[in-house]
């Protein structure tokens, strides 16, 4: 076993059974605490679960890879404004209104402020869209795995599947919400750390969201040098241009304020200045790493670079070798890695000589021997990084799990269940739901950061229109809403099926790829919402009065009703 899997191995040990511990210590009872946390987790914690939560394993593992291998630099930007633009939409314009309304899930919030039909439809779209969006978390949990423990891609998914179930199940939310902070602590700081040595080595500035800034302009003369495009340069990919960077950005920022696992952790907050002081905390968290992540890609690069590009084929380092190994270092269409000009060398050019083919997931996990730091840190990125995935996965599980047991079992199936009913219908789901999870781990449609960035355009297209429109149009109309939803997540759905390679691999319409479309399906949602809902029977005065008061600070006489569950205006069918 070398080294690097040696440390590998104790640093992910010893968080694995930090998790597990903290799980034990959480675990919960009642339906409030299991899909809520009892709503009573201080502001920096649940900031700090917020942020594990958000950011994914396409944040940790993918992002800084898309900037410097799939985007080139400056169209990678789009992520960083997409992602970080977006929650700060969510936690401005939604958060602190659906806390005041206060409900355990997105659905549950679509069914009290439409009607029953509306909230399947919502319940549909929660599952799609975390379904999609968990297959990115395990394959990332595959790829750690396989890399870093000598174990294949199904191996290593397994067995997060298995601490995900221990630790998800039995702690419900607030076991969840406890982890995911201490997830969130050895992210950073498996994250920052090799960013602050590289930084300090190559330039001296311990900062790297300063330090990088100093060698830009060098890594732009290498590029141009070797065939590519300089890595600051905008709209050099005809395929990325001003139409679909607007496009993806905006599907990026929309999707994240309609994302259903995210949404409901403001739940979890005590109150709703509570709710709206997470937001604050959890900006601060996710902005450290997101600061971080362009520096980590053009320092990198600029490593890669000069490596491949000065160095023989017999003689290459031993991170190149590994990743080789493990098909995530390729030849032209994935064949065998071939000096096929005959000049000794495997070539990373831009231009038609181009011998390498490097998949842009491994750029973060492969930084730290890239940049030549001890095996200590190879294995604390590693255990960060399955913290970042693992985070993630569990509070899409819980989503999916809350959704069909509170959603679907108790509000339609069986009323009258108790709450250990309840559990035990979540628990089963959640368990059946991990099952999916691992098998789209194990076959996922793309790499990590484009799976995860079609969950973003899927949650554009269907949630985000219905809930401004819930909270700031008190005459937007369930059958509109139904409408709506159906609408925006089937177009956007299927042009994805239809533009992705896995399945038909068309050019689309107008250029415009799968990441992107989410942005159409919303425009969709919003125009037939509003349409339906002019010739459609209007909420009644009661809800639309509740609609109004949500927006003002202060609990009223009608949120109170609503919140001590003394409503007795049904929704309409």
């Amino acid at each position: 076993m070398s080294e690097i899997q040696v440390w590998t191995l104790v640093f992910v040990g010893l968080s694995f059974s930090l998790y597990i511990y903290i799980a034990y210590a959480s675990r919960v009872s009642s339906t409030a605490d299991f899909w809520v946390a009892g709503g009573g987790i201080p502001a920096p914690v649940n900031g700090a679960a917020i942020a594990a939560d958000w950011m994914s394993a396409a944040s940790f593992i993918s992002m800084a890879g898309i900037i410097a291998i799939a985007y080139n630099g400056y169209a990678g930007s789009v992520f960083l404004m997409g992602w970080t633009g977006g929650y700060v939409l969510l936690a401005l314009l939604l958060a602190p209104y659906l806390r005041k309304f206060g409900k355990y899930t997105l659905p549950e919030f679509v069914g009290d402020r439409y009607s029953e039909s509306a909230r399947l439809v919502a319940v549909l779209s929660v599952v799609v869209i975390s379904f999609v969006y968990v297959a990115g978390q395990m394959g990332g949990v595959g790829l750690v795995f396989t890399r870093f423990l000598g174990v294949n891609t199904t191996v290593g998914v397994l067995i997060g599947m298995a601490i995900v179930f221990f630790y998800a199940v039995l702690g419900g939310m607030k076991g969840i919400t406890w982890t995911q902070a201490a997830q969130y602590t050895v992210l950073i700081v498996a994250y920052l750390v090799p960013a602050v040595a590289v930084s300090t080595r190559v330039t001296g500035m311990p900062l790297p969201q300063i330090g990088f800034g100093e060698i830009l302009a060098d890594l732009d003369g290498l590029q141009r040098d070797l065939g590519f495009e300089a890595f600051t340069e905008a709209f050099t990919d005809p395929a990325y241009g001003m139409q679909n960077m607007l496009l993806i950005t905006a599907a990026l920022m929309f999707g994240t304020a309609g994302l259903p696992h995210v949404i409901v952790r403001f739940y979890t907050a005590k109150s709703v200045r509570s709710a709206r002081y997470s937001a604050v905390w959890a900006i601060v968290f996710i902005g450290l790493l997101y600061l971080t992540a362009p520096a980590v890609a053009s320092f990198t690069k600029l490593d890669i670079l000069d490596t491949m590009n000065n160095t023989q084929a017999g003689s290459l380092p031993s991170w190149f070798d590994t990743w080789a190994d493990v098909d995530l270092i390729t030849g032209p269409d994935g064949a065998p890695l071939e000096d096929l000009n005959g000049d000794g060398m495997f070539n990373y050019t831009g231009d038609a000589v181009n011998e390498v083919v490097i998949n842009n997931d491994i750029l973060v996990l492969a930084s730290p021997e890239i940049g030549g730091l001890p095996a200590p840190i190879v294995g604390l990125v590693a255990a960060g990084a399955l913290a970042a995935a693992l985070s993630t996965a569990s509070g899409l599980l819980l989503v999916i799990s809350s959704s069909v047991a509170n959603d679907v079992y108790y509000k339609r199936v069986n009323p009258g269940a108790t709450e250990k009913q309840q559990l035990t219908v979540g628990r089963i789901t959640m368990a059946c739901a991990i099952l999916v999870a691992g098998y789209l781990g194990i076959n996922p449609p793309g790499f990590v950061g484009e799976v995860v960035a079609l969950a973003f355009g899927l949650a554009a297209a269907s949630f985000f229109p219905i809930l401004v429109l819930g909270i700031f149009w008190k005459k937007a109309t369930a059958m509109g809403a139904a409408a709506g939803m159906i609408s925006g997540l089937v177009f956007t759905l299927a042009y994805m099926i239809w533009t992705l390679e896995i399945y038909f691999g068309s050019d689309g319409i107008a250029g415009i790829p799968a990441t992107g479309i989410g942005t159409v399906g919303m425009l969709v949602n919003f125009a037939v919402t509003i349409i339906v809902s002019q010739f459609t029977p209007k909420p009644s005065e009661k809800m639309q009065a509740l609609v109004e008061e949500i927006r003002y600070p202060g609990r009223t006489t009608l949120v109170e009703e609503h919140l001590e569950g003394e409503w007795d205006d049904e929704p309409a069918e």
